[in-house]
């Protein structure tokens, strides 16, 4: 079974803060963790944090602070890494075999 790691609401904020992440973007991660019913698994979470400006260090620093183990975040960014390049090849290259 999966480790589950949690954060106090208020002290999420004060870690987002710290890394001067915009309000706007701590209100749009909140919501986005509400509508999730605050659970959300560790991949997509860098990723969110990652498209609210922050750079793939400071998303291990956030994530040690909720007390994730330095391999399971080193696991997590290289999975972060994995999908994005997936995501970029998938976009720049289209691929069609037909018979003529």
């Amino acid at each position: 079974m999966a480790e589950t790691f949690a954060i106090n609401k208020i002290d999420f904020k004060r870690v987002l803060a710290s890394f001067k992440v915009s309000d706007k973007n701590t209100e749009f991660i909140l919501a986005q963790l509400d509508k999730m019913h605050r659970h959300i698994n560790a991949i997509a979470f860098a990723e969110m944090l990652q498209k609210a400006g922050l750079h793939s260090e400071d998303v291990a620093n956030v994530l040690r602070r909720t007390g994730i183990d330095d391999i399971a975040i080193s696991n997590i960014m290289d999975a972060v890494e994995e999908e994005r390049i997936k995501g970029a090849f998938g976009r720049i290259i289209e691929l069609r075999l037909v018979d003529e």
